[in-house]
């Protein structure tokens, strides 16, 4: 092996012009969303007095996503990506200025705006993850997506505190401003990368047109996921793994406050100093790579964080110490990590057709309601029984995750053909 054949492959992405845009932009963009994510339950609680009207923003947001995100997939699929992405973005600033006239007695217009931006997100998303394959060699695939979820949980290291920091100093409008401003710099970079046709854009150009109606495409992408044992493996992990997480959502204040004794910034430090693990899980997965399959960290990523959570859940009777808890809480951000990015790379890799922002979008909404179902099993079992036991069945259902992963990613499941799919 020459040395120059050596360096390419050891290349980081990052040193890709187009990627580096894209990666730039998207963390502008999810430190933006973070800001908004903050701001608005704030903004609802302090002008209602209720903790009803900050749940309502979260509900705004999850409702129109759950009804409309998979069908958002179809039209990333229709249209050139990175035209999405620069559109999207403005659009995205446009949306937020009737904020500006938002008030106790004008709360409508929080709500439609979370809609709003949830919808919109609902596009550049899935538009960001399906431009990655082009940006990259499919021997750098995973290492991207690792270096994404490294941007994304960078982004929640800042965008939180600056959203909360934004609203008390500047008060919505503010933040209304600020957000603004980082949507149009995402607009910017996106524009700025090269110009590229991606190769889904030519496959879905070869489609009849009676294919390309908006319902038969939707169709096509749930389809292509029951046909695909990779893909219909990924839905049913990725379906346990949201109801875990949205038990966890509940039952996390919860513990924290019964078992632990601790008040609300302990909440938020537990909370926040996962998205550590998240930055060193990034890193580390890059490296990981160049010895396992993604299949493997999947498998494996499920059970470590299941292991994790258990030991985390059953701890208190020894200690209650908080800093005890936020190591573990930041080394549960690693497999949390390596589970995302190896489940994005094989969705990545065995999507045909030009259907990956279809498919893509349809495990996003599958996400979303399997954890809708787990918010709504927390609020009940929370009241019911006590909270370790439910917790620790929370964790199992990561081992679960873990198990099934290995068992039906396993060596079997072989790379599609180009332009077949794998069974």
């Amino acid at each position: 092996m020459t040395g120059t054949t050596a360096a390419a492959r050891t290349r980081s992405p990052l040193l890709r012009r187009d990627f580096a845009l894209i990666w730039s932009a998207g963390l502008v963009s999810d430190t933006g969303d973070w800001l908004l994510m903050i701001a608005l339950p704030l903004f609802a609680f302090s002008v209602t007095g209720s903790a009803l009207g900050a749940s309502t923003v979260f509900l705004a947001e999850l409702i129109p996503m759950l009804l409309a995100g998979s069908f958002l997939g179809v039209l990333v699929d229709r249209w050139d990506h990175r035209r999405t992405m620069v559109v999207t973005a403005l659009l995205q600033g446009v949306a937020l200025l009737p904020l500006l006239a938002a008030s106790a007695d004008r709360m409508g217009i929080v709500y439609a705006v979370a809609a709003v931006q949830a919808c919109l997100g609902g596009v550049i998303n899935p538009a960001r993850q399906a431009l990655v394959p082009s940006l990259v060699e499919t021997r750098d695939l995973g290492r991207a997506n690792a270096l994404i979820a490294v941007s994304d949980n960078l982004a929640r290291l800042i965008g939180s505190p600056l959203g909360g920091l934004a609203f008390a100093t500047l008060g919505l409008p503010g933040v209304v401003v600020v957000d603004a401003a980082t949507f149009l710099v995402t607009a910017l970079l996106v524009a700025l990368s090269r110009p590229q046709r991606p190769a889904a854009t030519a496959a879905r150009d070869d489609l009849p047109a009676a294919e390309r109606r908006l319902f038969r495409q939707w169709l096509e992408g749930l389809g292509e996921i029951v046909r695909s044992r990779t893909l219909r493996t990924i839905a049913v992990v990725t379906a346990l793994g949201s109801v875990a997480q949205g038990l966890f959502l509940v039952l996390f204040i919860v513990y924290v406050t019964q078992e632990l004794g601790a008040g609300d910034p302990e909440v938020g430090l537990l909370r926040g100093v996962q998205a550590i693990g998240g930055v060193l899980g990034g890193l580390l997965t890059g490296v990981l790579l160049r010895r396992l399959s993604s299949r493997v960290l999947v498998g494996v990523g499920y059970l470590v964080f299941g292991a994790l959570s258990l030991l985390t859940w059953n701890l208190a009777p020894v200690t209650t110490a908080v800093w005890v808890y936020a190591a573990l809480f930041v080394a549960m951000g690693v497999p949390a990590v390596a589970t995302a990015t190896g489940e994005i790379t094989l969705v990545q890799t065995v999507t045909t057709g030009g259907r990956l922002g279809r498919v893509i979008a349809a495990m996003t909404t599958l996400a979303g309601a399997a954890q809708g179902i787990g918010l709504l099993a927390g609020g009940v079992l929370a009241e019911l029984f006590d909270v370790v036991p439910v917790l620790d069945a929370q964790a199992s259902l990561y081992l679960l995750c873990g198990l099934i992963a290995i068992v039906f990613l396993g060596s079997r499941t072989v790379a599609p053909r180009p332009g077949g799919r794998d069974t």
